[in-house]
C-alpha cells in the first residue's frame, strides 16, 4: 500500500525555485568562463547541476534520499568553488547562502519524508 505524505507548500516553494534556477544555470556550462576553469570543468559542472536536479525531484516527492543527494551535492559544489577560487563571486556567495537556507527547511522535514524510494 502506497502511503502519501503531504508537501508542505514551504518546500514546494523551494522546489519551484530550485527548477527555475536549474533552467537558468544550464546555460552556464557551456560558457566560456565555465571552460576557462579546466577541460574537465564543464562536466564537473553538468554533473553537480544534475544532481542538484534529481535532489529537488526526492525532494518534490518527499523522499529523504532528496535531502541527502542535495546535502552531498551542496558541499561538492561548495568544495569545487572554493578550490576554483569562486568564493569571491557575489552569485556564488548568494547560491551557497540560499542552499543553506534551502537545505535548513529540507532537515526541518525531513522526518516527515518517506525513506522508501
Amino acid at each position: 500500500m502506497k502511503t502519501f505524505i503531504k508537501r508542505p507548500f514551504s518546500i514546494s516553494l523551494i522546489c519551484v525555485i530550485g527548477f527555475i534556477w536549474v533552467t537558468i544555470t544550464i546555460p552556464g556550462i557551456f560558457s566560456p568562463e565555465t571552460k576557462r576553469l579546466g577541460d574537465w570543468f564543464p562536466a564537473l559542472f553538468g554533473l553537480i547541476i544534475a544532481a542538484h536536479f534529481i535532489s529537488l525531484i526526492g525532494i518534490w516527492h518527499m523522499k529523504r534520499w532528496g535531502v541527502e543527494v542535495y546535502m552531498i551535492n551542496f558541499f561538492l559544489k561548495t568544495l569545487v568553488h572554493f578550490l576554483t577560487g569562486q568564493v569571491t563571486d557575489f552569485f556564488v556567495i548568494l547560491g551557497i547562502l540560499f542552499s543553506v537556507v534551502f537545505l535548513g527547511f529540507f532537515l526541518a522535514h525531513y522526518r516527515k519524508m518517506d525513506f522508501n524510494l
